[in-house]
This record gives structure tokens, C-alpha cells and sequence, in this order.
């Protein structure tokens, strides 16, 4: 059974316990010696580190370079990914010819992690954009197709038949009556699709890149500095949250409007 949600000041003090828990807990196994400082930093530690990294270059850039640059191949392959799974998955929905020729092909490849496209990237495209765009839109592709597809396939029929009779043809009744119809749903997916792609693009940098938070990662690991792959991990997280509050936002704003 779920329980009634719960108020604001009593979720920020539950958030803020649990944060102040965790880095107890962190300063605690950092003091305590059972590994070397040099592998478990404190957290004041990370934070100076993450200072540094603000202000003066690593790997080639600060770290606000790394994060735009980073943040630029996910926009590209997010937005690339949108641009062809809704109107793949409206198509499906509306023809089911289509539906039955796509489907095989698309639950096959779909199981194929994004962090399996790495080596195809690599070898064509290098270091270049194209590789991490590829593999963050392999990752949030099918969340977009999936979600479309199903949103509009919960459209009662005779609704279509409707815009039919009164003269819309495929494009009207899937941009007027499938595509406003399966919008919440759409919104969902784009959540889920971003914290793929976003997670792909980590993913990728860490072998197809030669800029980006991942691949400042690499080079930290390379020099032994764990505080700046924690710094990484943490500009990541932050990132992320922010990308999913603003999904969120949206998906609120669309739920309200609808009266859902």
C-alpha cells in the first residue's frame, strides 16, 4: 500500500538527513584508513577538487567546458532520437503493416546495450561527435519509439474512423488525433530516454572522445586522482538531476492542463 505523500518540510528534513547520513558515512571510511587517502578522498577533499576544476584546466578544459561539451553531444543525439522515434511510433500505430514490419527488427535490436555500439563508433567515426551522438541515441531511442507507440495505440479506433469520415487523411489523423492523445505518454518516455542517453554519453566519452566529463574521468583515473573522477560522478549527477526536473516540470505542466 502506498502511503499519502509526504509534506515539504518534512521531505526536505528526510532528504537532508539522508544526505548528511551518506557523507558521514563517507568521512567516517575516508578517516578510518581501511584504504589509502589517495583512493578514498574525504569530502571536503573532493569538493576543493571540484573547485579546482571549475577554475583551471584539466585534460585541456575546466570542467564547465567538459559539461557543454558533454552536454552539447547529448542534446544531438536526445534530439535525434525524438525526431525519429514519434513519428516512427505514430506510423506504427496508425499502420499496422508497418507495426509488423518494424517491430521484429526493433525488439532484436533494442536488447543491444548502448555500450555495445562503442567499438562500430570507434571505428566510424573516431573521436569525432558522430560516435557518442550514435551511441546516446541508441540509448534513447526505444524509451521515445516505446512510449509513442503505446500512447497512441490506446486511441480508440473510432475516433480515427471519425477524422477519417470527415475527410483527414494519415497525416491529419496522426498529428490531430494520435499524436495530442499520446502526449502524456510521450513525456514519460522522454524521461525515462534521457536518463539512457544521458548515461550512453558517459559511456561513450569513456572511449570515443577526446573532450567531455567522461573522458576528463579517464584522465583522472590515468593520474591516480580519484577526487577528480568523483568530481566527474558528481558534475554528472547534478547534470542529471536537472535534466529529469525539467522532464518532470513538463510532464506536470501537461497532466495539469489535461486535468489528469
Amino acid at each position: 500500500m502506498i502511503g499519502p505523500p509526504l509534506a515539504r518540510p518534512r521531505f526536505l528534513r528526510l532528504t537532508l538527513l539522508g544526505a548528511g547520513g551518506f557523507l558521514l558515512l563517507w568521512t567516517v571510511a575516508a578517516l578510518s584508513g581501511i584504504t589509502a587517502r589517495q583512493f578514498l578522498p574525504t569530502p571536503w577533499e573532493v569538493a576543493a577538487r571540484f573547485m579546482t576544476l571549475v577554475l583551471e584546466p584539466f585534460a585541456g578544459y575546466t570542467l564547465l567546458v567538459h559539461l557543454l561539451s558533454s552536454i552539447q553531444r547529448f542534446a544531438m543525439g536526445f534530439a535525434l532520437a525524438v525526431l525519429v522515434g514519434v513519428p516512427l511510433g505514430l506510423l506504427m500505430a496508425y499502420f499496422r503493416w508497418l507495426d509488423r514490419l518494424v517491430s521484429p527488427l526493433f525488439e532484436a535490436v533494442r536488447f543491444v546495450a548502448p555500450i555495445a555500439w562503442v567499438p562500430f563508433a570507434a571505428l566510424w567515426f573516431g573521436t569525432g561527435i558522430g560516435g557518442p551522438v550514435l551511441i546516446i541515441f541508441m540509448g534513447a531511442f526505444a524509451p521515445v519509439l516505446i512510449n509513442t507507440y503505446r500512447g497512441a495505440r490506446h486511441v480508440e479506433r473510432k475516433y480515427i474512423e471519425a477524422a477519417e469520415t470527415l475527410g483527414a487523411g494519415p497525416l491529419r489523423a496522426m498529428t490531430q488525433v494520435l499524436l495530442p492523445a499520446a502526449v502524456p505518454s510521450i513525456v514519460s518516455g522522454l524521461r525515462v530516454s534521457a536518463g539512457l542517453g544521458w548515461q550512453s554519453l558517459v559511456g561513450a566519452e569513456l572511449i570515443v572522445a577526446s573532450s567531455g566529463v567522461g573522458y576528463m574521468m579517464v584522465k583522472g583515473q590515468a593520474a591516480l586522482s580519484t577526487s577528480t573522477v568523483m568530481s566527474g560522478m558528481i558534475a554528472i549527477g547534478i547534470v542529471g538531476l536537472l535534466i529529469d526536473i525539467g522532464l518532470r516540470r513538463m510532464q506536470q505542466h501537461i497532466e495539469h492542463r489535461r486535468g489528469l
